[in-house]
């Protein structure tokens, strides 16, 4: 049985996206110097790796 949303603890709602907009995905092959404006196409982009948030230690 799931726990309603006004029950849940505010920090256990917010969840890490696994889908990336193409915007989101352009930003990040940019920034690590795999996509060049003008140079490569917006269409067949590479896969991005999401970053996975850490457990913490209790």
């Amino acid at each position: 049985m799931s726990i309603h949303k006004s029950l849940a603890p505010k920090n256990m709602l917010a969840r890490s996206r696994n889908v990336l907009t193409r915007v989101e995905r352009l930003a990040i092959l940019q920034r690590d110097g795999r996509f060049k404006k003008g140079q490569n196409s917006i269409f067949g982009l590479p896969k991005v790796r999401v970053a996975k948030a850490k457990a913490k230690k209790k």
